[in-house]
């Protein structure tokens, strides 16, 4: 999942297998304006509309219609910033708080609807190197690469986090332990074989990942973590 869409959900789809009118009336024959028909008011009978009755439905709208355009600034905004809550200072996915709420979605939907899905941790070796030798730009620099690569080769409905500094998350919606294992691998030598090229130099790094398959009555935090020991485990094993 990408930036600007933190709301998705699971979707089937795997790797293989009464009040006053909103808008004013039409100007009366004299050239003023004011309600076509008794329903354009709320009733009220054509013989009451004097001018200054015609007068004041004429501000009321106008101040409903305005207040209606604030409203709608103001969602907007929230939207806005609620997206800005979600995305990772550094990267264009989304942080680990976003992430463990979308993994508690994913969970829900696994046990409501007996669709297993899987929780990928990732974790990049090399990066205290980069940084030591190159300075924190390129080290950055290698994060965004491993985020972009994950992003363009994962599902629309699949969900890339950053869990930490060098540790990243994907959500696999529907897909089985062997698929995700396969897509981990696929993963990782995408980001291998794209070094990061910083003033010259090849920046060199290493990626270990951890999987934990997941069907619903499970604590997101426990899965995560069940997640990152299989990432360890892999990694001490070569």
């Amino acid at each position: 999942m990408k930036i600007g869409n933190t709301t998705s959900r699971p979707v089937a789809n795997a790797y293989g297998p009464s009040g006053v009118a909103k808008t004013r009336a039409p100007a009366s024959p004299n050239g003023t304006t004011g309600p076509a028909s008794t329903t354009a008011v709320a009733g009220i009978p054509e013989s009451e509309l004097t001018p200054r009755v015609r007068d004041a439905i004429s501000r009321l709208l106008d101040e409903v219609q305005r207040m209606r355009e604030e409203l709608d600034q103001a969602k907007k905004r929230i939207a806005y910033l609620e997206r800005l809550s979600d995305e990772d200072p550094l990267l264009p996915i989304v942080n680990r708080r976003a992430f463990v709420r979308e993994l508690g979605r994913f969970m829900s939907f696994a046990e409501r609807y007996d669709a297993p899905g899987v929780v990928v941790y990732f974790d990049v070796d090399g990066m205290k190197t980069v940084n030591d030798t190159h300075g924190h730009a390129a080290g950055d620099e290698v994060l965004r690469h491993v985020a972009e690569v994950l992003i363009e080769n994962v599902r629309e409905s699949d969900v890339v986090g950053r869990l930490g500094g060098d540790e990243f998350g994907v959500i696999l919606a529907q897909v089985d332990e062997e698929t995700a294992r396969n897509k981990a691998q696929e993963l990782i030598e995408a980001i291998i074989s794209t070094p990061v090229i910083w003033e010259g130099a090849e920046l060199s790094v290493s990626v270990a990942y951890g999987l934990h398959r997941f069907a619903g009555g499970e604590e997101v935090d426990d899965m995560l973590s069940a997640a990152d020991r299989a990432m360890y485990l892999n990694k001490r094993g070569g």
